[in-house]
């Protein structure tokens, strides 16, 4: 599926800004499933200093400076990329015993290693209620995928989506103590589920189809950026995104911005900005398939 990708971001500030440093987590990543035909990012006001790099787990990121006194921070992206489906069968999985030994028993220190994606980190704590939680899914012996599945399914039928029922600092042991909150939120709650009985699970931001496909139902989230799930499987089968705010596979709806951790590994805007005084953020965002 061929995609435009269309996405305005835009800060207005209560009183001008003397100086910006910002990080920019807002290009889409050439990934296994996902081939990225042409990007551009438009900052305004124009960067004094722009750099483009990547992070270590791969993720394209945009340093800028903005020496400009300002009141407003617009930034456009706009991309055309292509997305693969996911498989028309579910793979078969070993037991989550397995991969949870293999991932411990893993030398691999490279970005996409299940090592780093094993422990507590900056916004996912390993709460011993959300552990037992994921438990309920993953019986012995049960195949990794199986369980995770389940377990996504679980988070869509027990929590509430309700925008403003949490921040991007909530915790998972609130969002799960609330029963309610936003994609993050179960992203998060998934992940320390998951790694609380030692299975690798990362942090994927990025967009939904924003138009569902003809009887599909609308995905919760569409129209602005998301967040999901990718569970490491074994080495031979590898990452597999599961998506519980929609309880669906992540496929060819779902286009990857970054991986990480959780939330703070892939924030789409970072930094500080010298004023004083409230900010407003609106963000606006279009997936239109074009073929």
């Amino acid at each position: 599926m061929i995609y435009d990708l269309r996405q305005t971001t835009s800060y207005a500030y209560g009183s001008k800004v003397a100086y910006a440093r910002h990080v920019l987590r807002l290009m889409p990543i050439e990934r296994a499933g996902q081939r990225v035909h042409a990007a551009a990012l438009d900052i305004d006001p124009t960067p004094v200093n722009r750099r483009e790099g990547r992070d270590f787990f791969g993720n394209h990121v945009t340093f800028v400076d903005i020496r400009d006194a300002h009141e407003r921070l617009v930034i456009r992206l706009a991309a055309r990329l292509v997305a693969e489906p996911a498989p028309a069968e579910m793979p078969a999985t070993p037991a989550w015993e397995t991969v949870r030994d293999l991932a411990f028993a893993s030398a691999d220190m490279g970005p996409s290693s299940p090592v780093h994606f094993l422990f507590a980190s900056r916004q996912v704590s390993l709460d011993p209620e959300i552990r037992d939680y994921a438990r309920e899914s993953l019986p012995p012996g049960r195949p990794v995928l199986d369980g995770a599945v389940e377990l996504m399914r679980r988070i869509k039928q027990d929590f509430i989506y309700e925008i403003g029922a949490t921040s991007v600092t909530t915790l998972p042991s609130m969002s799960f103590a609330l029963r309610r909150g936003v994609c993050q939120d179960f992203a998060h709650i998934m992940i320390s589920g998951l790694r609380g009985l030692g299975l690798p699970a990362a942090y994927v931001s990025g967009y939904l189809r924003t138009a569902p496909r003809d009887g599909a139902p609308r995905l919760e989230g569409a129209d602005a950026m998301h967040a999901w799930v990718s569970v490491w499987c074994g080495p031979e089968i590898g990452w597999i995104g599961l998506d519980p705010t929609n309880d669906v596979v992540a496929g060819d709806d779902h286009i990857v911005l970054a991986f990480g951790r959780d939330y703070a590994d892939v924030a789409p805007i970072d930094g500080v900005v010298f004023a004083s005084g409230r900010q407003k953020l609106d963000v606006a965002v279009s997936v239109i398939p074009v073929g």
